[in-house]
């Protein structure tokens, strides 16, 4: 060890302050790299936590409402060959098509989900109108025409109704909730992988290891030290608090949604059922729906095959005489130990444990193993000897570090890739605040997201829910909407081109009165 000081310490040292040293500045270079190092495991060990909770969290969700809906499935399979024989074997793919769209809605497909499922009732009525009508020869023409006045006549009661508004905003938010948390654990992942920035380096080497440089390896730097250094190391990663924040809010709202008389465990659990219920309905009241069809469409006309005696024949297997017995088509559940029940209120508890992340990062990093306690404010490093950290800890984000004593932070040049999750953010909480209201939204297209009234400006649902739909779980979803069909919205493009067409008209008057004055 050594003196250095005046026109000599620029050649052997860089980083250190002057006086005395047992460092080089080749020692002070390791030593920089060093800390480099270090201190991006600790960030990397402190992101471990939280991507834990949010991952683990991830797959025990999607588990349970994957394994739910495939219980069902398998229920409506079991069960509905025994009830509805003729009804079930000739449109299995009918079935099947259903689950497996709800399955792509849920993994995030571009799926209009009640579409969807106005058009499984739309085909299934198709089939059961022709079962109980096989003396019939039902052209397409003719379906079209019953489809018109099936909302009217109700042949299924208000199951699709029902269904439609429960089924969707279950939906709604199971995807919202599990994508949520996907999110953000995407989040933390690519903001720890932040590099560090050489003014950091620096400062961090300055705070863990100048004290070894000057023979004090024993002492430990002053804990309002290294919180300014962490401060200004990490103030792009603060940013993220507002968002995060609403992230965390908006993902406990949504969480809400699957307790209660219609959670996701009844309404999932039953889809099979309610199937059956719909049915039912319409074998009960066959002869009213029919006779009503037949007054608004007209009668159609008889098959030539009716009165084979094979058609006669395999009409006589058919289970659609009467109401059917629905013994033992019960919902189904994973029972007590469900995350429905016992799971959310845990895992609302572990969301909020991660709530200030961000802005706890400092402390997470600056504690009892690298920084001396309160007790020790005398005997600690504080950057230039052995002595109390006199500077006032800096606040949070970028722009209170301007006046940063310890790190020198260009608070006009914000980190772009932690921009780009400040922005992933904001667009998820978008997506929940209308998720938890009802409104279905596309996790394909972020465009129209970020400028949304629930993009992470904090408003409480009441408000929030106030400038959305009175009736919001039975609205389409607006990057969904089913084509206009009926030739208004022919009417309302043409009404675009009335200014250009308006301009042209007056461009060639007025060439007309130009051309006649000459």
């Amino acid at each position: 060890c050594l003196q250095v000081d005046g026109p000599f310490s620029r050649i052997l040292k860089k980083i250190c302050p002057q006086g005395y040293t047992c460092c080089t500045s080749e020692m002070e270079e390791n030593f920089a790299k060093k800390s480099q190092s270090e201190f991006e495991d600790m960030i990397t060990e402190a992101s471990r936590s939280a991507q834990v909770t949010l991952t683990s969290q991830y797959k025990n969700f999607d588990g349970y409402f994957q394994d739910l809906l495939n219980k069902s499935e398998k229920a409506l399979y079991d069960t509905f060959p025994s009830i509805y024989g003729e009804l079930y074997s000739q449109n299995v793919k009918l079935f099947k098509d259903l689950y497996s769209e709800l399955r792509r809605y849920y993994r995030g497909s571009n799926i209009n989900l009640e579409e969807a499922l106005n058009e499984f009732w739309t085909r299934l009525l198709e089939r059961l109108f022709k079962l109980m009508n096989p003396q019939y020869h039902i052209t397409d023409e003719y379906l079209d025409c019953m489809m018109k006045h099936s909302e009217q006549h109700k042949p299924f009661g208000e199951v699709p109704r029902d269904l439609k508004l429960k089924a969707t905003r279950a939906f709604i938010a199971v995807r919202s909730y599990v994508q949520g948390l996907s999110m953000g654990s995407d989040v933390v992942k690519k903001v720890s992988q932040v590099s560090l920035s050489h003014e950091c380096t620096r400062a961090i080497m300055k705070l863990v290891y100048c004290p070894y440089c000057r023979g004090m390896s024993s002492v430990k730097p002053c804990n309002n030290y290294c919180h300014n250094v962490m401060k200004g190391c990490l103030a792009n990663q603060a940013d993220l608090d507002t968002e995060w924040r609403n992230l965390i809010d908006s993902m406990l709202l949504v969480a809400d949604r699957f307790d209660g008389p219609s959670n996701v465990d009844t309404v999932i659990g039953t889809i099979h059922t309610r199937i059956a219920e719909a049915i039912s309905n319409m074998q009960e009241n066959r002869e009213s729906v029919t006779a009503k069809i037949f007054q608004g469409c007209g009668n159609p006309k008889i098959s030539t095959k009716a009165s084979s005696g094979e058609d006669k024949k395999r009409r006589g297997k058919n289970h659609l005489a009467g109401r059917p017995s629905l013994w033992g088509l019960v919902g189904v559940s994973l029972g007590p130990d469900s995350p429905s029940i016992l799971q959310v209120s845990d895992a609302k508890g572990k969301l909020r444990d991660i709530k200030d992340y961000w802005v706890a990062l400092p402390s997470t990093i600056c504690n009892e193993k690298i920084t001396s306690s309160s007790v020790n404010e005398d005997k600690c490093w504080n950057g230039m000897a052995k002595g109390r950290y006199l500077p006032e800890v800096m606040g949070d984000g970028l722009a209170n570090q301007i006046n940063n004593p310890e790190v020198e932070v260009d608070i006009t040049k914000p980190d772009m890739t932690i921009r780009q999750q400040i922005m992933q953010l904001k667009i998820m909480t978008n997506r929940l605040r209308n998720a938890y209201n009802g409104n279905d939204v596309d996790f394909q297209d972020a465009s129209d997201d970020i400028s949304g009234s629930g993009s992470g400006d904090g408003c409480p649902d009441e408000v929030c829910g106030k400038r959305l739909s009175k009736n919001p779980s039975t609205r389409q979803p607006e990057v969904h909407a089913i084509p206009n069909q009926s030739g208004r919205g022919v009417k309302g493009a043409s009404s675009k081109f009335l200014p250009s067409s308006l301009l042209i008209f007056l461009s060639v008057a007025v060439i007309a009165t130009q051309y006649l004055r000459r």
